[in-house]
């Protein structure tokens, strides 16, 4: 330290003689020892007072409790720079963790939508952050049936994900496309139970097309109602199943229902966050989704869902609310 404050003193003799870019520079040479040598914001300061007292003499009082109040204000402020450093590392750490996650999320949720001549399937999922909390999952079988999960975790990232990936497991085990819906959600009810947070739940819509006979059989666990339009009548029907979110209770049995699609003729499933603005409550959200896909039930199913997600986008000026997912299943 005695090392540097001669140096100091010398170069600040000099600067004081002459203000020229050559002395600065000088000094910003000596900043950079300064640096290398951990040499802290109130010690620099200090080493400028004693140069001075070196120069000039002894300073009046008022001076020198002014060079002791800086000394304390830089003592804060180096441990303040400190934390504010940390904390944009940790940010950067939980950044690229994020990443890491949404990229393994996305690969393993990855889904297909299965093309039928019998049924025609579209779908948009956005999430409103990186990680989504909706999740769409389709199995078909030899060609008979077709079978779509719509879920929605309670709970957002990286928790979220991993509940996510607990629902694709079992949902998995479950490799046939004929099961019954009733019979899936209280397989997935287990599953979830056991191996989840009990902070974290789950809804789901779980619907199975019978491609011969142009059955649609469909079960919920806690979940945003799905839309049934019947062509010949020009009318919306609300498809309830009433049943638990999935997690809660060990055994649950859950209720399935089924109704006949003729041509024309199509499902609307999606999670809340399709149907909840919280800048417009007063607006009826339903009768919202209902006008708009009306405007456009001559285009495919998924232009449709293309074009609801744009409306739905327009009605939130431009920023979703929630994660955004919607399954049409049009015949």
């Amino acid at each position: 330290m005695g090392y540097l404050q001669v140096q100091y003193e010398k170069i600040l003799s000099d600067y004081l003689k002459n203000q020229s870019e050559e002395n600065l520079y000088i000094g910003q040479n000596y900043i950079r020892q300064l640096i290398q040598k951990n040499i802290t914001p109130e010690e620099v300061i200090n080493i400028h007072k004693q140069a001075v007292e070196q120069l000039h003499g002894t300073l009046p009082k008022y001076v020198e409790h002014a060079y002791d109040f800086l000394i304390e204000v830089m003592v804060h402020y180096g441990l303040k720079v400190k934390e504010h450093q940390s904390l944009l590392m940790k940010q950067e750490e939980l950044r690229i963790e994020m990443d890491i996650a949404t990229k393994i999320q996305n690969l393993m949720l990855k889904t297909n939508i299965p093309k039928l001549n019998q049924i025609d399937i579209g779908m948009v999922s956005v999430p409103v952050r990186k990680m989504n909390g909706d999740y769409v999952y389709f199995l078909q079988d030899d060609g008979h049936h077709v079978s779509v999960a719509v879920t929605d975790v309670v709970g957002k990232g990286v928790p979220a994900a991993l509940c996510m990936s607990m629902v694709k497991y079992g949902l998995d085990t479950l490799e046939y496309a004929n099961n019954n819906p009733s019979y899936v959600l209280e397989v997935l009810n287990r599953i979830i139970e056991k191996s989840v947070d009990d902070s974290m739940f789950v809804s789901l819509f779980y619907g199975r097309f019978d491609v011969e006979n142009n059955i649609f059989t469909y079960g919920s666990a806690g979940h945003e109602p799905a839309f049934y339009y019947n062509a010949k009548e020009s009318k919306f029907y609300d498809l309830e199943s009433k049943g638990l979110l999935l997690g809660i209770l060990p055994e649950v049995k859950y209720r399935q229902s089924e109704i006949h699609l003729n041509d024309g003729d199509f499902i609307i499933m999606l999670t809340d966050g399709v149907t909840e603005f919280r800048k417009l409550e007063e607006l009826d959200s339903r009768q919202l989704i209902r006008d708009i896909v009306m405007k456009f039930k001559h285009l495919n199913a998924q232009q449709m869902c293309d074009e609801l997600y744009k409306q739905i986008l327009c009605y939130q000026n431009y920023q979703l609310e929630d994660d955004f997912t919607v399954v049409i299943m049009k015949k």
